[in-house]
C-alpha cells in the first residue's frame, strides 16, 4: 500500500507544481523504467519534465512503477504515451509499435557480472552453480545480455532478484549475494554514491543507452512539440543547469541531454533479440 501511495502522492505533487495547458488540453503520460527506487526517480526526471512540458506546452505526468517487471508490463499494454525504456524492442513489445525519438547524450551502456572486490570470485568460472543476483526478469542488460551470455557458455547459476538494478545492488553490497549482474552505469554510480569497491568478472558489448520513444496514438504535434523541447535543453541555460542538477543526484557523468534518434540507431538490440537462446524472449 505504501508504494501505491507514495506513487499516487509524487504524480499529485507533480501536477500542483506545473498548472499549464497542454496543447490539445490534455496530459500525456511519461513512464520511466523502474531502476532506482520512486522517490530518487521522480528526484531525477520531475525537474526534467517540468522544463518540457513549459517549453513544449504538452503537460507530461511521471509515471513509476514499483519494480522493472511492472513497467515492462505497463509498456506491454500500451499504458504510457512517452516512455523511457529499452524494452520496446523485444518481441513481446513490438505489437504496441512504440517509435524511438530521443537517446541520451551519454555513453553507451553494457551488462556486467560483479562481485565485491574482498570476495573469492575472479572469473565466471568461479561463479558456475552459484547464486547470483539480477534486478529482473525485464532487465535487458542487467539479465537478458548475461544470462544468454552464461547459458551459451554451458555456466550454470541460480538467479535471484532484487526488484530493480539498486535493489539487486543493496544485496551485494549487504552480502545477501556475492555476485550480480547490472548495468555498467547504474552500477558505477551506485558505487560511488555508497563508496562499494566492487570487481568485474565480464563484461557485455556495448548498446545506446535507454531511449525515449513514443506511442502511436500520440498526435505529430504533441510529438514535435516533445521531442524539440528535449532536443534543445541541454543548449538552454535554464535547461542545463536543471540537467546538470538532476545528473548531480544520481552522480551521472557528463554530457548531459538528449539528441534525436530513430529505432535504426537500436539495431543491435533487435539483433540481440532474434539470435539469443534464452526461450522466454522467443
Amino acid at each position: 500500500m505504501l508504494s501505491k501511495h507514495l506513487k499516487i502522492t509524487l504524480i499529485l505533487f507533480f501536477c500542483a507544481l506545473l498548472p499549464l495547458m497542454a496543447k490539445d488540453n490534455s496530459s500525456y503520460t511519461f513512464g520511466v523504467l523502474s531502476q532506482r527506487s520512486a522517490v530518487l526517480t521522480a528526484q531525477y526526471w520531475n525537474p526534467i519534465l517540468r522544463y518540457v512540458s513549459a517549453k513544449s506546452g504538452v503537460l507530461l505526468i511521471l509515471k513509476v512503477e514499483r519494480t522493472a517487471p511492472d513497467s515492462n508490463l505497463a509498456v506491454q499494454k500500451g499504458s504510457y504515451d512517452f516512455v523511457y525504456d529499452n524494452v520496446i524492442f523485444s518481441p513481446q513489445m513490438l505489437k504496441e509499435n512504440y517509435r524511438v525519438l530521443l537517446r541520451p547524450r551519454d555513453q553507451a551502456i553494457s551488462g556486467q557480472i560483479v562481485t565485491l572486490a574482498d570476495s573469492p570470485f575472479y572469473s565466471l568460472s568461479d561463479v558456475s552453480g552459484k547464486e547470483m543476483g539480477f534486478p529482473s526478469h525485464t532487465a535487458f542488460v542487467g539479465y537478458s545480455v548475461p544470462m544468454d551470455y552464461l547459458q551459451k557458455k554451458g555456466i550454470h547459476v541460480i538467479p535471484v532478484f532484487g526488484g530493480n538494478q539498486e535493489g539487486i545492488m543493496a544485496q551485494l553490497k549487504a552480502g545477501k549475494i556475492l555476485v550480480a549482474a547490472v548495468n555498467n552505469k547504474i552500477m558505477k554510480a551506485y558505487a560511488h554514491r555508497e563508496n562499494l569497491a566492487y570487481r568485474v568478472l565480464w563484461e557485455s558489448e556495448k548498446f545506446l543507452n535507454i531511449p525515449i520513444a513514443v506511442h502511436p496514438r500520440v498526435s505529430e504535434e504533441i510529438v514535435q512539440a516533445v521531442q524539440k523541447a528535449f532536443m534543445q535543453m541541454h543548449s538552454d541555460p535554464e535547461g542545463l543547469k536543471i540537467l546538470e542538477a538532476s545528473a548531480k543526484l544520481i552522480f551521472k557523468d557528463p554530457p548531459h541531454g538528449f539528441l534525436p534518434s530513430s529505432s535504426k540507431e537500436y539495431q543491435n538490440y533487435r539483433d540481440f533479440y532474434t539470435q539469443t537462446v534464452l526461450e522466454e524472449l522467443k
